[in-house]
C-alpha cells in the first residue's frame, strides 16, 4: 500500500506555488518596508517642526508671565498707597470696588497683620487666612518680612477653585497687607499655544495621519488631535507603551478600532507620536502587488487544481471519513469504530483512534479507583459541548447530596447540568475562592474547580465542609480580645478592610477612636483587675451602640475603635456620635462594694467622606482623639 508521504511528495514536486508566493512576499516587504522609511522622514520632519514651535511659545509664555507679574505688584502698590491715603475706605466697599475698576484688577482683599482678610471687594472671602488652603498660604511668609513683594502663578484660588493671579504687598506705614487679584488672558493665550493639542493642529496635514503625546513617566496621553482620546492610558488608546518607549523605527497597532503604524520620539518630556492608518500608508502598494499576482495567478491554478483533485481523492475522502466517525463518538456513542483504509497513514491513525476510545471508556472507573485508594472523596465529571451526555465519578451523587432519579436527568443532557451548576455558582460563599454553598443545604460547603478548553469541560469538585466550619471557628477565636469579647486589633483591621473596599456602598459613616481616661489610676489605687472592670464596662456600652451598621473591637490598652455606617442622614450620624457625650457624662462604674467611679474617656471620629481607607480613617480618627483628650484636660484645669 502506498504511503500518504509519497503520494503527496510525487504531486507536491510539480507544483512552483511556494516560489511564486516566496517571490510575491519579497515584492510585499520591500514596499511595506518603503512605506514605513517614508512614514519615518514624514515624522522626524514633523518632530523637528515640532520641538522648534514649543520652544518658541514657551519663550513667548515666560515673557508674557514676567511682564504680568510686574503689572500685578505695580498694581497692588497702587492700592497700598489709595489706601494709606485715605483710610477711609477700608470699611467702603463700593469706594474699594470703584478703586479696583480704575486700578484695572478684579479683586482687592485687605489683611490684618495676623494673615486674616477683614475687608475688600469680596465679601464672601473675609475671615480667610494664609493658613487656610495651599494657595493662600503662598503668601505666609509676609508675616515675617514685611520687605517681601510676593506674586503667585495664576492658580486656583482657596474660596472658589477659579484661576487667577494674586500679588500682595505690605502698605508702607505696615499697617496692613494688599493683595490683589487679576484674571490673566494674556497669560492663558500664551499657555494655550504650548498646548499640544494646539500644536497638532497647525501642523496635521494629513487627513489619513494623526498625532499623539504621552507622558514619559505615566504613558497617559496628554495631547491629541483626537481630542476625545485626552486622558485615556496607552491601554485605552490602543498603544503599547513598553513598544513607544523601545521601538524607535514605528510598530503597528489598533488604534480606535483602526490597524495604525505608529512612530513616537521623545520631545520636551513626552512622547510624540505620528500614527498614520495602514489604509493610508500602503495606499500604493495594491496597485504595486497586482501586477505580480495576475502574472503568478495562471500558474497557480492549475498547480492547485492537479493537486486539489489528487488530495480529494486520497486524503480529504480519508479525513471526511475519519471526522465523520470522531463526530458520532463525541456525541456520546463510544462503542463506534473508524476504518479507513485510502493509504497507510491512515490505517494506523485509524487503530490509534480505536485504541484511545477503548481507554476513555475505562478512565472514569480509574479516577474513581485511584481516589478512593488514597481516601480523597473527590468527585469528577466531564462532558463535551457537541455531545449530550455528562460523565460522572461515583462520588459526584454523594457530594451534591443528590437522588438517583435526579443524577440520571442531569447526566443525560449537558444542558440540564450547567443550569444546575450555575444555580450552584449563584450561592458563592464571600472571600473564599471556588467555594459554594449547596441549594437547599446551606450546611454543606463545596469546592469546585472547572477547566473548559476548546469544547470540552472537565470538573472537579469536593465536599469542603469541615474544613469550612474548622477555618472559621479558628479565625473567630483568633480575632476576638480575651478580656471584652470584642474584636481585637488584626479582626477589627479584617472586617473594616473587607467593607471599605466597597466604601461607596456603605452610606452614610464615620470611625470612632476611643481611649479611656483615668485607667492607669484606676490601676495604680485599685488594681489592674478593677482596670479591667473598667475597661469591660465602655466595651459592653459599645458592643450595643449606635446603628445596624456596626463594628466594634479594642486596639489594645486602653484603645477602642467604632465603626458606624447606613446611617440615612448626617443628622443621624452626627446625633449617633453626639450621644456619646451624654454616656460619659452620665455612666459610673462599680469597681466594688462602695467604690463607684464615673466612667470617661476621649474620643475623636472620621466621616467616609473625609478619608479614603482604614488607614487614612483611623490616622485621623486618631488625631482628634487626642485633641478631644487634650481640650478635655485643659478645661478640667
Amino acid at each position: 500500500m502506498t504511503t500518504l508521504k509519497k503520494m503527496i511528495r510525487k504531486y507536491m514536486s510539480k507544483i512552483t506555488m511556494m516560489v511564486s508566493a516566496l517571490i510575491l512576499l519579497c515584492v510585499l516587504l520591500i514596499q511595506l518596508s518603503n512605506e514605513q522609511n517614508r512614514a519615518r522622514d514624514t515624522a522626524a520632519s514633523m518632530f523637528q517642526q515640532m520641538e522648534q514651535v514649543l520652544t518658541e511659545n514657551q519663550a513667548d509664555l515666560k515673557r508674557v508671565k514676567n511682564d504680568y507679574t510686574e503689572t500685578c505688584l505695580h498694581n497692588a502698590e497702587v492700592v497700598a498707597s489709595i489706601i494709606q491715603e485715605r483710610p477711609s475706605v477700608l470699611n467702603d466697599m463700593v469706594n474699594l470696588r470703584e478703586i479696583a475698576k480704575i486700578v484695572e484688577v478684579d479683586e482687592i482683599h485687605i489683611f490684618n497683620e495676623k494673615g486674616c482678610i477683614y475687608t475688600g471687594t469680596h465679601p464672601e472671602y473675609y475671615g480667610l487666612t494664609v493658613y487656610d488652603g495651599e494657595q493662600i498660604g503662598f503668601f505666609k511668609p509676609l508675616l515675617s518680612d514685611k520687605s517681601l513683594r510676593l506674586c503667585q502663578d495664576i492658580a486656583p484660588n482657596t474660596a472658589e477653585g477659579k484661576k487667577i493671579q494674586y500679588a500682595a504687598l505690605w502698605s508702607d506705614n505696615g499697617k496692613f497687607i494688599v493683595q490683589v487679584g487679576m484674571e490673566q488672558d494674556s497669560v492663558k493665550r500664551a499657555t494655550e499655544k504650548n498646548e499640544l493639542s494646539y500644536i497638532f493642529s497647525l501642523l496635521r496635514v494629513n487627513v489619513g495621519a494623526e498625532f499623539y503625546a504621552l507622558d514619559a513617566t505615566t504613558g497617559k496621553v496628554v495631547g491629541s488631535s483626537v481630542t476625545n482620546d485626552v486622558g485615556k492610558t496607552t491601554q485605552e488608546a490602543g498603544i503599547d507603551f513598553e513598544k513607544v518607549k523601545k521601538d524607535a523605527d514605528g510598530f503597528h497597532a489598533r488604534v480606535n478600532g483602526k490597524i495604525c503604524f505608529c512612530i513616537f520620539s521623545e520631545v520636551e518630556g513626552n512622547y510624540i507620536g505620528y500614527v498614520v492608518t495602514t489604509e493610508e500608508l500602503y495606499q500604493r502598494t495594491p496597485s504595486t502587488i497586482l501586477i505580480f499576482m495576475l502574472a503568478l495567478a495562471l500558474t497557480a491554478i492549475i498547480l492547485v487544481a492537479a493537486v486539489t483533485r489528487h488530495m480529494n481523492r486520497y486524503v480529504v475522502k480519508g479525513i471526511n471519513t475519519i471526522n465523520e466517525s470522531l463526530r458520532v463518538i463525541t456525541e456520546g456513542d463510544l462503542d463506534a469504530s473508524v476504518d479507513v483504509q485510502t493509504s497507510a497513514e491512515f490505517s494506523e491513525l485509524s487503530n490509534y483512534i480505536n485504541e484511545m476510545v477503548k481507554s476513555l471508556l475505562a478512565n472514569t472507573k480509574k479516577i474513581s479507583y485511584v481516589l478512593n485508594k488514597g481516601n480523597m472523596y473527590i468527585g469528577v465529571y466531564e462532558y463535551n459541548l457537541k455531545a449530550k451526555k455528562v460523565r460522572f465519578t461515583e462520588y459526584i451523587p454523594k457530594i451534591l447530596h443528590m437522588e438517583e432519579e435526579m443524577l440520571e436527568k442531569l447526566s443525560s443532557d449537558y444542558g440540564l447540568f450547567q443550569e444546575y451548576m450555575n444555580k450552584l455558582r449563584q450561592n458563592r460563599v464571600v472571600d473564599e475562592e471556588n467555594i459554594y454553598r449547596l441549594e437547599g443545604n446551606e450546611d454543606v460547603f463545596i469546592k469546585l474547580d472547572e477547566v473548559i478548553q476548546n469544547n470540552e469541560i472537565f470538573g472537579v469538585m469536593m465536599d469542603v465542609t469541615e474544613e469550612i466550619a474548622k477555618r472559621r471557628e479558628i479565625e473567630e477565636e483568633r480575632d476576638r480580645d480575651l478580656l471584652t469579647g470584642l474584636y481585637n486589633r488584626r479582626g477589627i483591621e479584617r472586617n473594616l478592610e473587607a467593607l471599605l473596599k466597597h466604601q461607596a456602598k456603605l452610606g452614610l459613616g464615620a470611625l470612632v477612636m476611643i481611649d479611656a481616661d483615668g485607667l492607669k489610676g484606676i490601676n495604680d489605687t485599685y488594681g489592674h483587675e478593677k482596670g479591667d472592670i473598667y475597661l469591660k464596662k465602655i466595651a459592653s456600652i459599645i458592643n450595643g451602640y449606635g446603628l445596624s451598621g456596626t463594628v466594634c473591637g479594642r486596639l489594645g490598652g486602653d484603645e477602642f475603635v467604632l465603626f458606624l455606617y447606613d446611617c440615612d442622614s448626617e443628622e443621624e450620624l452626627a446625633s449617633v456620635i453626639k450621644t456619646l457625650e451624654h454616656i460619659r457624662e452620665t455612666t459610673m462604674v462599680r469597681l466594688l462594694d462602695g467604690v463607684i467611679v464615673p466612667l470617661r474617656f476621649s474620643y475623636g471620629y472620621s466621616t467616609l467622606e473625609e478619608a479614603d481607607g482604614y488607614e487614612a480613617l483611623l490616622k485621623l480618627a486618631d488625631e482628634r482623639m487626642y485633641e478631644n483628650k487634650r481640650n478635655r484636660k485643659s478645661t478640667v484645669r
